[in-house]
């Protein structure tokens, strides 16, 4: 097994700098610093180890220990189920709530990066068997930069126009452009919304699109990430400051209103562009007969 100690470390470090090129993309996903990066690289490091040790095990041959690859797999489900819970755990106490797709998200993201951690570290060391380091160092770079770019996946913005809206109020009722959103008795705090608050239309490119915003968790996320990243005055006892998002039923747009504490138009439309589009709000009714039918 010594004869293959080189492989070894070569996949292991090729699946851990992986790892970290992919912890990078989605700091904004996971709840602790610096105690989840350390879980996410030390999980990330284990996957590495095992894809890495599973050529030499095959040539070696010893095929009992290829077992545990499969083992890791069912680790990596349970990994999953337990960042599931903690999301779960700590968007009790949200302002403004993740919700349920945007976790399951996360959390499926979380598992499907420890595989491909593992396959940047079995490729790796199968290019240092046939080709020695000069093949390890290409393959290595090849796998990090598919995996950048595959797990960087689509956002609002690749497949939604963001512009800004008008924020009014039609009596008591609190509009976006035409869009009506919630009854705002008090008059002071009418005054105040249109005072301290931002409004965005979300316009589709396509009805793909369209069906992605209108689902009620996607309308979630984008509430969220705004939050996150431009702050919110919305307190316990202020629920009329609640980032919202509403659909406008005749064009297919979607208004979001929010009342941010960085009052900032071009801050807010590059947080709602930066949204990820979430796997469960992926839609393409066009794709299917009775979807290009409805198009026509």
């Amino acid at each position: 097994m010594e004869r293959y100690l080189a492989t070894i470390i070569a996949g292991t470090l090729a699946g851990t700098i992986a790892r970290m090129v992919m912890l990078h993309l989605d700091y904004r996903q996971y709840p602790g610093y610096p105690h989840g990066y350390l879980s996410h690289l030390s999980l990330g490091f284990i996957a590495s180890a095992l894809g890495s040790v599973a050529i030499p095990a095959i040539l070696k041959p010893d095929y009992t220990a290829v077992t545990f690859l499969a083992l890791a797999a069912s680790q990596f489900r349970e990994i999953r189920g337990i960042e599931r819970k903690t999301l779960e755990h700590l968007d009790e106490n949200e302002l403004v709530k993740r919700g349920s797709d945007y976790i399951e998200g996360i959390a499926r993201t979380f598992e499907a990066r420890n595989y491909l951690t593992m396959a940047c570290a079995l490729l790796t060391s199968i290019a240092y068997e046939l080709g020695k380091a000069p093949a390890a160092v290409v393959m290595a770079l090849l796998t990090i930069v598919f995996v950048r770019t595959f797990m960087a996946g689509e956002t609002i913005g690749d497949i939604c126009e963001v512009v800004p809206a008008r924020l009014w109020f039609k009596d008591s009722i609190l509009m976006v452009d035409n869009i009506g959103f919630i009854n705002i008795g008090l008059r002071e705090m009418r005054a105040r919304i249109t005072a301290e608050g931002l409004a965005v239309l979300i316009k589709p490119k396509n009805a793909d699109a369209r069906n992605t915003i209108h689902d009620l968790g996607q309308r979630q996320a984008i509430a969220h990430t705004v939050t996150v990243l431009l702050g919110t005055k919305k307190d316990v006892d202020l629920p009329e400051f609640t980032p919202l998002a509403r659909i406008d039923p005749d064009s297919g747009a979607v208004g979001l209103y929010t009342v941010p504490v960085e009052r900032d138009m071009d801050a807010l439309i590059l947080a709602v562009k930066r949204t990820p589009v979430l796997e469960s709000a992926r839609s393409r009714p066009l794709k299917t007969e009775a979807g290009r039918m409805a198009a026509r």
